[in-house]
This record gives C-alpha cells, sequence and structure tokens, in this order.
C-alpha cells in the first residue's frame, strides 16, 4: 500500500487529481457534515480532509505504516491539507487497516478515501470497519469506477505496458474494486447503502484545457450516462438484527384510552293502575 499512497498523492498534485480533489472534497463534505456521534476516523489518504465538515468532538486521522517513506513526508502531507483546507490536522496513529486498534461498536463514522484500493485485502478492511462500528454507524467510501472512461483508460496502459511503454493515466493504486461488487460486500456484512453516486465524467485528459473544454460533460453525465463516472461514492449504514431503540425514560407517554364503561340500559316500570277497594 505505501507505493499505492505515495503515488496517488502525487498524482493528486496533476489537473485531473485536482479535478477529481474538487469532486470528492464536495460531496465528503456533504456526506458527513450532518453525521452525528463522538468519534470519527478517516483511513488513509492524508491529502483530503473528509472530515472538514463534521462536527464530532473526537475526529482522527489513521495512515498504514510505511505509507510515507521518509519522516517529514508526513509532515510534507500535512501541510498540503492544511494549504488546501485551512485545517491543521495532521495524522493520529499509524495502523493496519485490517486490524484497527480500537475496540467493538466503539465509533461513529468511518470514511475510506480510496483506501479499499490500496488495501491488500480490501474485503478484510471492511469487515474490520464493521467490527469498529456502533449499530446505525455509517461508513463512507469513494473509489475509482473501472467502467469509466478514466478505468478503459487505464486497462489500456497496463496493456501498453507489457508491451514495454510507460502510459498508466492512474498511479498503480492496486485493484479498482466495481460499484455494484462493493455493495454486495457491504450487503454481506450487514450494511444498508444510503446513497451512492457518479461524478467526474470528463476524458481522461492531463492538460488543465483540455478538461475546461469538456465541463459540459459533468452537467450532462448524471443524466445520460450516470454509471459511467471516473469516480464513485457510497454512504452506508450499519444495520443490526434484532436491535430496538429504546426512548428516553424522560419522554411522556401517551395516555392510554380510557377504559371501556359499561352502560346498562334500565326501561321505566310500567305503572300500575290504582288500586279499587273491595
Amino acid at each position: 500500500m505505501s507505493s499505492g499512497i505515495i503515488g496517488l498523492t502525487d498524482w493528486l498534485n496533476t489537473p485531473p487529481g485536482t479535478y477529481l480533489l474538487d469532486w470528492e472534497r464536495t460531496h465528503f463534505d456533504h456526506a458527513v457534515g450532518n453525521v452525528f456521534g463522538y468519534h470519527a476516523l478517516q483511513i488513509g489518504l492524508p491529502a483530503l480532509d473528509t472530515l472538514h465538515a463534521n462536527r464530532m468532538p473526537h475526529r482522527w486521522l489513521a495512515v498504514e505504516p510505511g505509507d510515507f517513506t521518509e519522516p517529514d513526508d508526513l509532515a510534507t502531507a500535512k501541510d498540503a491539507t492544511a494549504t488546501r483546507r485551512g485545517s491543521s490536522r495532521r495524522a493520529a496513529l499509524m495502523t493496519h487497516s485490517m486490524a484497527l486498534p480500537f475496540p467493538e461498536n466503539s465509533l461513529d463514522l468511518v470514511v475510506l478515501p480510496h483506501t479499499l484500493e490500496l488495501s491488500l485485502d480490501p474485503h478484510a478492511t471492511l469487515r474490520e470497519v464493521a467490527r469498529v462500528l456502533v449499530p446505525e454507524g455509517r461508513v463512507v467510501i469513494s473509489g475509482f469506477n473501472p467502467a469509466s472512461l478514466w478505468g478503459l483508460r487505464q486497462r489500456r496502459g497496463h496493456l501498453y505496458k507489457r508491451w514495454g511503454y510507460d502510459s498508466l493515466f492512474l498511479p498503480p493504486t492496486g485493484e479498482f474494486i466495481g460499484y455494484w461488487r462493493l455493495r454486495d460486500w457491504l450487503r454481506l456484512l450487514d450494511f444498508e447503502v444510503e446513497s451512492g453516486q457518479f461524478g467526474c465524467y470528463r476524458p481522461a485528459l492531463t492538460s488543465q484545457p483540455w478538461l475546461n473544454r469538456f465541463a459540459w460533460m459533468d452537467r450532462m453525465g448524471p443524466r445520460w450516462w450516470t454509471i459511467f463516472g471516473a469516480v464513485y461514492f457510497v454512504a452506508a449504514v450499519k444495520r443490526v438484527r434484532g436491535l430496538r431503540l429504546l426512548e428516553p425514560s424522560w419522554r411522556a407517554r401517551r395516555p392510554s384510552g380510557a377504559p371501556a364503561t359499561a352502560v346498562i340500559n334500565r326501561e321505566p316500570a310500567s305503572r300500575a293502575g290504582p288500586r279499587t277497594g273491595r
């Protein structure tokens, strides 16, 4: 994962990388802004502060051991994040995404910005996320879409690389995970997908002027070729079977219905006629 994250961090400084960051930043802010709780964790990609808009009191950034080859690389990544977001957040811990140092049911929100693509075992990473999330906790995931213009350009680059040409458009971040495949994994781990969205519909171009010329594709893409965006965005909730939320004890209960009263209809006795004396 170390070479992948370093390559991805460098690629994010290119025009298509900046274009991708701007789209993801907007959608992460929208997705986590109204998620409440106490503990939130972002795993990987320190160049993007995904928890910037969240208001939880405890927000942490975790990176993988070996993500940074030099001690100063982490500070450089932190400075880049601070420049983009005006934030001073730095990595709080180094840990493997497949073995998080948190007890079960302890986190309210986990964010995975391209983390699964960089993980040696993405399914194990998802299982670990499901373990540490509280019931009704949320996970927000972003990833490259293999069924897109960028994905096709990347597959063509791998083919050319076999012939001796080095023309990869995206960094070698490991295996791209398809959107529907990811939904199947989440369903197997008892997650319920709340929302899924695609974005970045412009072609795989490295020049900023050419990217600007195709800005119209971002307006037309969600309507005409929805599932072919270069990146997808998924928000899911951890469901626990048999869980029932209890209302606070101080909440006034509704008064139960008044007991039914039995009504006895008494007919008036018929008046007797006047007695006649003998």
